[in-house]
């Protein structure tokens, strides 16, 4: 599987000049069977969420399918959302054809007081590209394995997490992506933005690629602004798998 990765700056609660920045980056780049774009790609972390939410039709969310169908790939990314009268930071996974899956962040970083003004979501879904099941998480949901959790590492191959990750708080990020790699015995992306924010926050980027055994797979700078191309091997992984089947002693558990 290829996937093409955007560590990048995000022009604070400017779609338009987003959408710009990007296409200007992918533009020497000509396909792909996946692209991850950063948390909050068109506006960046703000908790603004009644001027900056869009509906499920809004511009944002019209442009990544245009995006994904120009490059033949589908297109990971988040935005926040506008749904029955609750917002939503919602992750999408858009594919070539227009077709749409979705996941609302279930964990809120309260420390920035998102939990007072988005919504959290209740289940994780699972996509499937070029043989790979994918699932696909947000930031914070980091931090909670549980969540995370590759049961009987049967649920997906490769764990994806888009995130505006504070650079205060970097090594506790590349930690836990490494971890959640060995763990889980998946490969694990992470892809998080450079700058700084409207907050004042500031970002390091240090996006990451981990395969199943925790090695390092990716060529990402600090502070640097990257599209990383990225080669994913299934067979590698289930061969590592059979291998070493740590999946079928994990314990049992349910969420609640």
């Amino acid at each position: 599987m290829k996937i093409l990765s955007l560590q990048t700056n995000i022009y604070w609660e400017n779609p338009e000049m987003n959408f710009a920045s990007i296409s200007k980056l992918f533009s020497p780049y000509a396909t792909a069977d996946l692209i991850v774009l950063p948390e909050m790609f068109n506006t960046g972390f703000s908790m603004d969420s009644e001027r900056i939410a869009e509906p499920n039709s809004g511009k944002s969310l019209e442009w990544l399918k245009q995006f994904a169908k120009s490059k033949g790939a589908v297109v990971i990314a988040s935005l926040a959302i506008l749904e029955n009268n609750k917002y939503y930071n919602r992750l999408y996974s858009v594919y070539p054809n227009g077709g749409l899956e979705f996941y609302n962040k279930r964990h809120l970083f309260r420390m920035a007081g998102e939990n007072k003004h988005y919504q959290s979501g209740s289940e994780n879904i699972t996509i499937q590209i070029k043989g790979f099941k994918i699932r696909p998480l947000i930031c914070y949901d980091l931090r909670f394995p549980v969540w995370s959790r590759n049961k009987g590492n049967e649920e997906y191959d490769c764990l994806i997490y888009i995130a505006n990750w504070p650079s205060a708080r970097s090594l506790a990020w590349t930690s836990l992506l490494q971890a959640r790699a060995i763990e889980n015995q998946a490969y694990v992306l992470g892809i998080n933005r450079v700058g700084v924010d409207g907050n004042e926050v500031e970002y390091s980027g240090d996006s990451r690629a981990f395969d199943f055994t925790g090695q390092r797979m990716d060529k990402f700078k600090t502070n640097e602004i990257q599209v990383q191309e990225l080669e994913f091997n299934i067979s590698k992984l289930k061969d590592f798998r059979k291998r070493f089947p740590a999946g079928m002693d994990s314990d049992e558990f349910k969420i609640y």
